[in-house]
């Protein structure tokens, strides 16, 4: 019988602080014993998005009590732990800096291998956890800091066949709540009075629907958004409710429609390498927006792929995942040192041309 291999995992790199115990055997469904998350919505609401500093002191405070509690839920001790998986990198600095000293700490308390995992590769293997894909699949994360197709040949083979050239969806979304006074987080706030609109009222464009490729462009979108609620404040000296809404509906849309087409062109992509069960597989906080849902599960339908998403508690950012990657990293024999390092940019596919630009500390993306 093979040996059960735990992982702790620690995740800290936005503003989420999360811990998660979760257990493998080969050849068997993984099991998530545990796994804890403390949100930062209430901390960051008054400044309209996330405030590292802020994000940064509360993962500090946080982190501990989260890995607590998750041994706790876990039924567990430090000591039957059988390795510690954290986010390296990428995201915001302080945040990421203080998960990584955390599980250093841990580690070298503890006697346990330390695994320095990609938050990026975190996102795109959850669906090896939760729904046992082989290799290759079609990744789609779209989260609030990222958007790109993901060709996953291996735990640390990536190929990126496109992605944002600037704002991310997520980061669109939250714009968007912003300039029309609605809450954060965006996405949700946008997805609930986009429901009660007109989406065709606003001719809102589709950026790079003309270019050839998976690349994809938000930041003209939400110009465009700004100029037209501007001009309605112009005409009328304010907005009504209606207009919000039909807003929100005609940004959605917009929105939905490149997705799903720059999706339809990856798939294209994809299959000509012949895969035996096709798949695309959607991760990231936007993934829960069953308007664009909707849109990529017919667009897999109409091309004979297998729609993939992970349950919503793992799609967005959790501990669960970091621990996951640590079991596949752990058992191709991948490790780190005490010398990990905090990193604030960190590009899966490592080979292909900075899509965001690059800089002393490396690729964005």
């Amino acid at each position: 019988m093979n040996k059960p291999l735990t992982i702790l995992g620690l995740e800290s790199s936005c503003d989420d602080t999360a811990a998660a115990v979760l257990r493998h055997i080969e050849g068997e469904p993984a099991e998530i014993l545990s796994s804890v998350v403390a949100g930062q919505t209430e901390l960051h609401a008054a400044y309209g998005g996330v405030v590292p500093e802020i994000a940064a002191r509360a993962h500090a405070e946080k982190l501990d009590i989260c890995v607590e509690q998750a041994l706790i839920q876990a039924n567990l001790t430090l000591a039957q732990i059988d390795a510690i998986a954290v986010t390296a990198g990428p995201g915001l600095i302080g945040g990421v800096l203080s998960g990584v000293m955390c599980a250093k700490g841990l580690a070298a308390g503890a006697g346990k291998p330390l695994i320095g995992v990609n938050h990026l590769a975190g996102h795109a293997l959850t669906p090896r956890l939760t729904d046992d894909l082989r290799f290759p699949y079609l990744m789609l994360l779209v989260s609030g800091g990222h958007c790109q197709f993901l060709l996953v040949r291996g735990a640390q083979d990536f190929t990126r066949l496109g992605g944002t050239i600037d704002d991310a969806p997520g980061e669109a979304f939250d714009k968007t709540a912003r300039l029309l006074g609605l809450p954060q987080p965006g996405g949700p706030s946008v997805e609930a009075e986009a429901a009660r609109g007109d989406e065709s009222r606003f001719k809102f464009p589709r950026p790079l629907l003309n270019r050839p490729g998976c690349d994809m462009s938000f930041s003209g979108l939400k110009t465009a958004l700004l100029r037209a609620r501007d001009q309605i404040v112009d005409e009328k000296g304010g907005i009504t409710v209606q207009d919000r809404t039909d807003l929100c509906a005609g940004f959605q849309a917009a929105v939905r429609d490149v997705l799903a087409e720059k999706s339809r062109r990856a798939i294209e992509e994809y299959l000509t390498l012949s895969p035996a069960d096709p798949v695309l597989a959607v991760a990231g906080g936007v993934a829960a927006n069953s308007a664009i849902r909707a849109k990529l599960e017919t667009i897999c339908a109409e091309t004979g792929t297998r729609f993939v998403a992970p349950p919503l508690s793992l799609c967005t950012d959790n501990a669960a995942m970091i621990a996951w990657a640590g079991v596949e990293l752990y058992r191709a024999g991948q490790t780190s040192g005490m010398d990990l390092a905090a990193r604030p940019r960190w590009p899966l596919d490592k080979t292909s041309p900075a899509m965001l630009g690059s800089g002393k500390k490396g690729a964005k993306a």
